[in-house]
C-alpha cells in the first residue's frame, strides 16, 4: 500500500473547522493548545538552534525565524479579532499581507526571543480571555473580506489552535532535517 507524501506546507494537514458549536471540553482542549504553544515553540527553537533557524522549512518556504515572527504577528492579529468580535456586531476585520510582513526588516533584525516573549505574554492574555468567556460569546462573529466568510469565535479558536501547531511542526521539521 502506497502512502501519499506529506505536503510540506501543511505538515499536520489542513484545519478542520467545525460547523457546529464546540462543547466546553473541546474549547478547553483548544485553549490549552494555545496556552502551551509559546513554551513548545521556545523549546523547538532551542533544539533547532540559531543557525538552522535561518533555513527554510521547505523549498521556497519561510525560514524558521520568519515562521516564529509570523506566529507573533498572526496571533496578535487574531487576539485583536477576538476582542473586536466581542465588542462589536460582526465587525469586518482588517486582512494583512503575511508574506510582505515576513519580509520586513524587523524580522531579520529582531532576535526571535522577542517574538517568543511576545507570544508568551499574548497567549497568557488571550487564554485568560478565552477561559472566562460565557457560552453566549462563542457564537459571536467577525467578517473576513478576503475570504468573504463570517467566522464564529468557536471556529476562530479551532483555526488558531491549528495555526500554532502547524507552524510549530514547521519549526520542528528543521531539527529533524
Amino acid at each position: 500500500m502506497e502512502t501519499s507524501p506529506v505536503d510540506l506546507r501543511y505538515p499536520i494537514g489542513q484545519p478542520e473547522i467545525p460547523t457546529e458549536p464546540l462543547s466546553n471540553a473541546e474549547r478547553a482542549a483548544y485553549i490549552r493548545q494555545l496556552a502551551e504553544l509559546p513554551s513548545q515553540l521556545t523549546a523547538a527553537a532551542r533544539r533547532v538552534g540559531g543557525i538552522r533557524l535561518q533555513d527554510p522549512y521547505r523549498p521556497g518556504g519561510w525560514n524558521g525565524r520568519q515562521v516564529i515572527h509570523h506566529l507573533a504577528d498572526s496571533h496578535l492579529n487574531s487576539y485583536t479579532r477576538f476582542k473586536l468580535a466581542l465588542t462589536e456586531d460582526n465587525p469586518t476585520i482588517r486582512p494583512y499581507d503575511e508574506q510582505a510582513w515576513a519580509e520586513l526588516p524587523d524580522v531579520e533584525a529582531t532576535p526571535i526571543t522577542v517574538s517568543l516573549a511576545l507570544l508568551e505574554a499574548l497567549h497568557t492574555r488571550w487564554t485568560n480571555l478565552l477561559a472566562n468567556l460565557g457560552e453566549e460569546h462563542w457564537q459571536r462573529t467577525f467578517y473576513h473580506p478576503e475570504t468573504k466568510r463570517v467566522t464564529t469565535l468557536d471556529q476562530a479558536l479551532v483555526l488558531y489552535a491549528w495555526h500554532g501547531r502547524h507552524h510549530l511542526a514547521q519549526v520542528e521539521s528543521l531539527y529533524q532535517a
